[in-house]
Parts: structure tokens; C-alpha cells; sequence
């Protein structure tokens, strides 16, 4: 083993920069690197030497600078970008009709007591919280291998925290959201139906939708104003940090719980909040009328 210097071995630099590799993936700006080409740049060898076998390709999501105006054109097309934006009231409207429909029938057709609707429905809510978490983590933060798939997730997530202030892509937009919907309530009643027990999603989903709606308030709530009670700042500081300090922790937006579970919750007690970069994350206040009368 070639030593280097007092007593370092080459295998010791190799993992200490391996380790050293996120800090540089955290301050680029949707680079398209390879790990042995950074490594091999950090350790001044040709990559060649670099022992590693599988030469990997991803795309990072980290801006070098946020967005405090505007939004990010996703689509050339006027009228598909004009349908990738919506308001929380038109979701809430579309899923609240579903929602009820689906309680009132898995009780009046499918012979559920209310007790287990209530039960199933509440065992829907609670699923979410587990979705969300999965889907942020591993969708919405996905260590892209080709640029298709990096437009994907900026499509997705990336615009978001870029354009933090953005209050139009908080939710997803009807028409994918529709579609999205349909496939999950699928999967869940074919899973449903292998054990028999499909008059439940009637009632499970429902609550799962509650949730997303939950979800999707919250979130608009956290860039909107500040905690309502002191029991939820953490919440809310979980999700800021998640912005500016480091987006490998804090996947949890309507609860911490699954932080919490999986080692990816903030020290809050060792996180000092930084004041300005919390105010670029929260949206800004119209100020049309003052600029009107100037």
C-alpha cells in the first residue's frame, strides 16, 4: 500500500475525499459529474487510478443561486405550462366531492360499519404521512443518471427550490394530479384485491387523499406564515433547513415523525436558524397597491 506523507495511506485520502464528496456535490449547481473524475481531480491522479470500477453518472439538485421573483418556465408551450400551475382551493375542491363519495358508499353499498370506515379512513391519513416521506426522498430527490431524467425531477420538485416563492407549484396541478390519483387508488385495489378486502380502499384512500391535502396546506402554510403554535415550529424550521442547509434531511413536510424514524431529522438544538435565508423561502408580501400609488 503507497503511504503518503506522515503515516497516510492512499486508501486513506481516497475515502477521506470520497466523504469530502458531498460537501462538493452540495455547492454545485445541477453539475453533470462522475465520481471518479472529481476524486481523481482531488487527488491529483489520472482517473485511471482511481479505484473504482463503475464510473457512475448523476445530476445534482443544488442552485447556487434562489429565485426570489418569478417562476421557472417548465414547458415552451403556453398553454402546457399554463397547466402545470393551480391554486390550493381548486385541489381541495376537486378531492373533497371524491372524498365524500367514497365514505358514503364503502358504508351505504359496501355494508362497512362506520366504525371501520372511520378506522380505515384514519389508517389512510396516517399511510400518507409514510408516502410523502418515500416520495420526497426517493422521487423527489433522486440522484438522476442522464439529463432526461434531471429535467424530470426539476419538472417535479427542482423548481420549487428554485423558486421557493413560488405559491402556484405547491400542489400538483389537476390534470396529473387526476391521473396520479387514479393509478394509485389502482395499485391499492389490486393490492386490496389479492387478499380480499377491497370494499376497505373505499375508505383507506379517501384518508390518503386527506392526507396529500393536508400535506399540500402545510407546506403552503410553511412558506406562507410563521408557526401558528410553538409545539409546530420544529415543522416548520425541519423544512427550512431542508431548503438552505442541507436537502439529505428534513422529507418530512406535514409531519417529522418518519425523520425521526429514519435518522434524517435536524438537531434543532444545534441548528441556529438563519433569519435571512428563512425570509427568501417565505413568500412576499403584495406589495401592488404601494407600488400603484408611487
Amino acid at each position: 500500500m503507497l503511504h503518503i506523507g506522515t503515516g497516510e495511506t492512499r486508501t486513506d485520502k481516497f475515502y477521506a475525499h470520497l466523504t469530502e464528496l458531498v460537501t462538493f456535490l452540495n455547492q454545485s449547481n445541477y453539475a453533470f459529474v462522475t465520481v471518479k473524475g472529481v476524486l481523481a481531480k482531488r487527488l491529483n491522479l489520472p482517473v485511471s487510478k482511481i479505484p473504482i470500477k463503475i464510473s457512475f453518472y448523476f445530476y445534482t439538485m443544488h442552485f447556487d443561486k434562489i429565485h426570489n421573483k418569478g417562476q421557472a418556465r417548465l414547458f415552451k408551450n403556453r398553454y402546457l405550462e399554463y397547466f402545470t400551475k393551480t391554486h390550493p382551493l381548486v385541489i381541495w375542491g376537486m378531492y373533497l366531492p371524491i372524498i365524500g363519495f367514497m365514505l358514503f358508499y364503502s358504508n351505504a353499498n359496501l355494508d362497512l360499519s362506520i366504525f371501520s370506515v372511520c378506522l380505515t379512513f384514519l389508517g389512510g391519513v396516517f399511510f400518507w404521512s409514510f408516502f410523502e416521506y418515500l416520495i420526497h426522498r426517493f422521487a423527489f430527490h433522486f440522484a438522476a443518471e442522464s439529463e432526461r431524467a434531471t429535467k424530470i425531477v426539476y419538472l417535479i420538485h427542482g423548481n420549487h427550490h428554485e423558486y421557493p416563492r413560488d405559491k402556484q407549484r405547491l400542489f400538483m396541478p389537476p390534470v396529473p394530479s387526476l391521473l396520479m390519483a387514479a393509478v394509485i387508488f389502482s395499485s391499492m385495489y389490486f393490492i386490496a384485491g389479492i387478499f380480499g378486502i377491497t370494499a376497505y380502499v373505499f375508505a383507506f384512500f379517501p384518508g390518503f387523499l386527506l392526507g396529500y391535502l393536508i400535506y399540500g396546506s402545510m407546506h403552503y402554510a410553511i412558506h406562507a406564515w410563521n408557526p401558528p403554535f410553538k409545539w409546530m415550529k420544529p415543522l416548520w424550521r425541519n423544512h427550512h433547513l431542508h431548503h438552505y442547509k442541507e436537502q439529505e434531511k428534513g422529507f418530512g413536510v406535514s409531519s417529522t415523525l418518519w425523520d425521526h424514524v429514519f435518522g434524517t431529522m435536524f438537531d434543532l438544538s444545534k441548528e441556529k436558524e438563519d433569519k435571512e435565508k428563512v425570509k427568501e423561502l417565505m413568500f412576499k408580501r403584495n406589495p401592488a397597491k404601494k407600488e400603484l400609488s408611487s
